[in-house]
């Protein structure tokens, strides 16, 4: 089990990757070209410039019960699909509950712009992200640990 990050434009990289360290889970960052992020100790993957080229590397590299750190919603359903865990920069998990309507909703707002509707963009950052982030990465952190833990006591059963 490992933490990935689209780190292109996540603005909690730095709490995820403390977190994810407090229960000794491997962190590694994704990001283009443009933006070279450099932190001891975690495993940077530099990809080149491209639509989705991040997002294609990352999807190539999850493995079941991994957790992406993402705002793409097609990324996280394609981790979803290979048995993975998502979550955005304000703590929003997504499942298989929600990824649907999610996807038909941005691909609604795109018919919308292609038409030259003016859609609101998003909303300026708060504290309250962050804390809520931080929040729901611990619960899925301890959860996904939890269901490695219990994969591999039965793997030795």
């Amino acid at each position: 089990m490992k933490v990935l990050i689209d780190a292109d434009a996540c603005p909690v990289i730095n709490e995820a990757i403390e977190i994810a360290t407090t229960f000794e889970i491997e962190t590694e960052i994704y990001c283009d070209t443009s933006h070279i992020i450099d932190i001891e100790g975690v495993k940077t993957i530099l990809v080149q410039k491209g639509n989705d080229a991040v997002d294609f590397v990352i999807t190539n590299n999850i493995k079941k019960l991994d957790i992406v750190i993402t705002q793409d919603y097609g990324l996280a359903a394609m981790v979803l699909a290979k048995g993975g865990h998502a979550i955005n920069q304000n703590g929003f998990v997504y499942n298989e509950n929600n990824i649907d309507q999610l996807l038909y909703r941005r691909h609604v707002h795109k018919v919308a712009r292609k038409s030259g509707a003016r859609l609101k963009g998003p909303k300026k950052r708060k504290t309250i992200d962050d804390e809520n982030f931080i929040q729901e990465f611990t619960v899925l952190c301890k959860k996904v640990l939890s269901l490695t833990e219990s994969q591999n006591h039965s793997i030795i059963n």
